[in-house]
């Protein structure tokens, strides 16, 4: 391998700039989101402080290194996993960019995480989340029309506050969303969806947009475009006022959409189209929490059913 000047190599300068050129080149490549990139970019960065401390550069680490650096870091199985994948992936570069003529993170593997299976609700709990906002007034029919709109839809929370008014198209039926890795898909809404955004349309979004001509479809009381965080403080206020006291997530009604769809019959490849999922391993997870729902279901309710399953 060929070693680079060591009083040049360990300048922060030089590191920062072998990781803009690999984060660039993921972006050419795959897409990845900024979210992402940023990520990356904080594991990388404190790894280059760690081994410069050591007088290693940040592009000639060896295994032995990157061992002892993983070690020194106590995270969780999941931290540890997540944090061995952006080195994989920043020495993979290297290598395949003939920067170096090794990988020293191939022999590194990956901590077990278990499954972690996300958080969803039963679909009578929706339905009560959904009817909880009052629509009468134009805030009320804006929250009912998002709650629908997401759980339709299946949409990522950033992909729902993101949407513009351009991209709903009523006659059709779907509405078009950048998802990520600026990728973009047609997305069905479903008829209940469509009537809820179709009065929001007509009856508040005029009242909340004013004189203003914003680009977003919803927006705020000021007439401004939707955060995630305020829609997320909408959601755990609609959740409690619906009696929902388990803990959400930003993204629940988006893991009820993909559940409630498996159930009831959806193959993972349409589910995978209408998440935006670039990889099938990602929609698989699904599957997982629609078995453990149906056998809670079949102990809860068959008259020869488990009734101790559930919590064992």
């Amino acid at each position: 391998m060929t070693v680079p000047d060591a009083d040049s190599a360990l300048d922060p300068a030089e590191s920062q700039a072998a990781i803009q050129r690999f984060l660039d080149r993921l972006w050419l490549e795959r897409g990845v989101s900024r979210n992402t990139q940023a990520s990356y970019r904080s594991d990388l960065t404190l790894l280059s402080r760690w081994l410069a401390a050591r007088g290693t550069p940040l592009t000639a680490a060896t295994e032995a290194d990157l061992r002892d650096y993983l070690a020194a870091r106590r995270l969780s199985p999941r931290s540890q996993a997540r944090l061995r994948s952006s080195l994989r992936q920043f020495y993979r570069h290297l290598h395949a960019d003939r920067q170096r003529d090794d990988d020293p993170t191939a022999r590194l593997d990956s901590p077990r995480t278990g499954l972690r299976l996300p958080r969803t609700l039963h679909e009578r709990e929706v339905e009560r989340l959904l009817e909880a906002p009052a629509t009468d007034n134009a805030l009320g029919l804006r929250d009912r029309a998002m709650l629908e709109l997401m759980y339709a839809s299946g949409l990522r929370v950033s992909e729902l506050v993101t949407l513009k008014r351009t991209g709903v198209d009523l006659r059709a039926g779907v509405v078009q969303v950048l998802g990520k890795g600026g990728r973009e898909r047609l997305v069905p809404m479903g008829e209940h969806a469509m009537e809820w955004l179709q009065r929001y349309l007509r009856d508040a979004r005029p009242q909340l947009a004013g004189a203003g001509e914003p680009e977003g479809l919803f927006l705020t009381a000021r007439g401004q475009t939707m955060t995630r965080h305020n829609f997320w403080r909408l959601v755990k206020h609609y959740a409690a006022q619906a009696g929902i006291r388990s803990s959400l997530s930003p993204h629940t009604l988006r893991h009820a959409f993909a559940t409630h769809l498996l159930e009831h019959g959806a193959d993972l490849r349409s589910l995978q189209s209408l998440l935006g999922h670039a990889d099938l391993s990602t929609t698989q997870i699904y599957t997982h929490v629609a078995r453990a729902r149906l056998r809670d279901l079949h102990a809860e309710h068959h008259p020869r059913g488990d009734r101790r399953r559930p919590g064992t």
